[in-house]
């Protein structure tokens, strides 16, 4: 891209406050403000200009030349209000590129420093003046000059707190001037606008200078605009920081009286009620925790005077118990001494035995070599060898066959309880197919031969011919064999309700045993997760709500204060009495029935 030329005009007058003397530099920089009013706010043309002006020392000279005395230059102190809003004008929205920690570090503080040495300067000069039209012009500069510096802080946050620490400020705001101190306060009260949390970073000692002048102005003068802007100030810095309620409610301990009686029904009777809510809210807070604070102590010495007396009347006791406890447990180390003692000489025994033995079978084997013929030596060495080996294997295989027996206990606890689960499943399978083969009925008759049907139908005549039936009419017929399919109904019906009976008993023993199970295999509180919480859920309605109040009553229980527990001292925390447990279980519906 093309770079873009510099403006002519900046170019001719950096030309000229670098040729000319340094009382005419003040005069020639106020044709900056018609560089910069050239342009629209926020265009890329107006951050080009600045950016131009800084590179090209415009903006230093206007930081430099606001120490000069402007009593003899053109303009005189007009010339250096001008000077102080041209310089926020050009710093605000200014964005250095090349070394920015000498435009942040070094030229912004400078200029608020010589901002506010400004600022002082024309509050000095509008107390001295004496005539109407000099204290308009210098209160007129002093505002602009004040304006420039919430400009400036607005636009570059970090300089509320350099503001706030610099002492030309605290010196702005200690004055009896009415109109210079309204707006140094304007300044400050900006200040929390832009950072409320200016205050907090700052020394204490400013703070509490800033304070006391502020309570100064309240109890010191009566014009209502400095009470309501003094009173404006300490609200918001009350509201903005809370803490700050109880260094005015410690510090300043009558300035509620203060306010109540001064400055009610000057105009401004909203903030000032919202002030001495916050202080009341405070101090009301404070002696209600004092109070508390004694009934507590109150309570504890009681508390400790009646345990104190129960120690001492069990104090006898209490002895007596201690010289037994003492008398056992020094009989206990005692014995546990002359049992180490007999340990010790016990394994002494065994290793003067161990090297007894040891001994005598080296001797025993030197003597065999001894009396063995020196050709059957070798011999002797082999089976000796021979059974040592044996010996060691015999070893092994016991160790090894142990360790696997280890490793298949739980494969064989597994391959049994499998089969006992799959005898289990047979055994019910074949009980309800007999069930089944029970109910069923009607069955496929077997296919008679024609032999065999002459031989029944011969055997049926036979038995009418002996047994010869009574006359029955067609209604009573009917109506018996109705009797018959009613009985037969009964019957079965009877029976399918037995079979659903059975299979919800069997059903329900299977829960609980699969219950039971889940129980004895259930991991640690440590080691549990929300999974396995679910699994414990109950789903019985009634069990739940059981649960529900008795876990309710404990956490009553617990959180029950100490004097409701006082006959309770020596119980157990996770023991808790019957009586409250079931304080709250009157009445329960358990399956439709009404227990008590």
């Amino acid at each position: 891209m093309k770079p873009v030329a510099v403006d002519s005009r900046i170019l001719a007058l950096a030309a000229q406050v670098t040729e000319s003397p340094d009382w005419d530099v003040p005069v020639l920089l106020l044709k900056l403000k018609e560089i910069l009013n050239s342009t629209s706010l926020g265009s890329k043309e107006l951050q080009k200009i600045k950016q131009d002006l800084y590179y090209y020392d415009l903006v230093q000279y206007c930081v430099l030349v606001l120490k000069q005395d402007y009593s003899q230059l053109h303009g005189s102190w007009a010339t250096a209000a001008q000077l102080a809003e041209i310089l926020s004008q050009c710093c605000v929205g200014l964005e250095v590129k090349e070394d920015p920690e000498e435009f942040y570090n070094k030229l912004l503080p400078s200029a608020a420093e010589n901002l506010l040495f400004l600022g002082r300067r024309l509050q000095a000069r509008f107390i001295r003046a004496i005539k109407d039209e000099e204290k308009k012009e210098f209160l007129w500069c002093f505002r602009t000059v004040t304006d420039a510096i919430c400009w400036l802080f607005g636009g570059h946050t970090q300089l509320t707190e350099y503001v706030l620490q610099s002492k030309h400020f605290l010196q702005l705001l200690i004055t009896d001037d009415v109109k210079t101190a309204n707006a140094t306060m304007s300044v400050l009260q900006n200040i929390l606008r832009v950072k409320s949390s200016a205050l907090l970073h700052v020394d204490e000692k400013i703070l509490h200078s800033v304070l006391d002048e502020l309570v100064y102005k309240l109890s010191s003068t009566t014009n209502p605009v400095t009470g309501n802007a003094a009173t404006k100030l300490v609200l918001s810095m009350a509201e903005s920081h809370p803490q700050l309620v109880d260094l005015l409610s410690t510090r300043y301990k009558g300035l509620r009286t203060l306010l109540s009686k001064q400055w009610t029904g000057k105009g401004f009777d909203r903030n000032l009620s919202q002030l001495l809510d916050l202080l009341y809210s405070q101090s009301y807070r404070k002696g209600e925790m004092q109070r508390l604070h004694q009934a507590a102590c109150l309570i504890q010495a009681v508390w400790r005077g009646f345990q104190t007396r129960k120690r001492l009347k069990m104090l006898p006791k209490v002895v007596t118990a201690l010289q037994r406890s003492f008398r056992a447990k020094r009989e206990q180390e005692l014995w546990h001494l002359k049992r180490q003692k007999e340990d010790e000489a016990l394994r002494q025994q065994l290793q003067l035995q161990r090297q007894t033995a040891m001994r005598l079978f080296h001797e025993q084997q030197l003597t065999l070599l001894e009396i063995v013929d020196a050709g059957q030596v070798d011999k002797h060495i082999q089976e000796m060898e021979g059974k040592a080996a044996l010996t060691i294997q015999r070893h092994w295989r016991g160790y090894r066959a142990r360790r696997n027996g280890h490793q298949q206990r739980q494969s064989l606890k597994q391959y049994k309880a499998a089969v006992i689960i799959q005898r289990a499943a047979q055994k019910f399978l074949e009980k309800r197919q007999r069930k089944r083969k029970a109910l069923s009925a009607w069955k496929e008759p077997k296919e008679l031969t024609t032999a065999q049907k002459l031989a029944f139908q011969q055997k049926v005549d036979d038995y009418i011919r002996l047994h010869p039936a009574s006359q029955m009419s067609e209604e009573m017929s009917k109506e018996l064999h109705l009797q018959a399919q009613g009985k037969l109904g009964q019957y079965l019906l009877r029976c399918s309700l037995d079979w659903k009976a059975d299979q919800r008993r069997e059903a329900l023993l299977a829960q609980i045993n699969t219950d039971v199970e889940q129980l004895m295999n259930a991991p640690g509180l440590t080691d549990a997760t929300e999974k396995d919480l679910d699994i414990f859920v109950s789903r019985s309605v009634p069990v739940a709500c059981k649960a529900r109040q008795s876990h309710n009553t404990m956490l009553k229980y617990t959180r029950w204060p100490w004097w409701k527990k006082l006959g309770d001292e020596f119980m157990d925390d996770d023991v808790i009495p019957e009586d409250v447990l079931n304080i709250q279980f009157g009445t329960l519906f358990i399956g439709g029935s009404k227990s008590s």
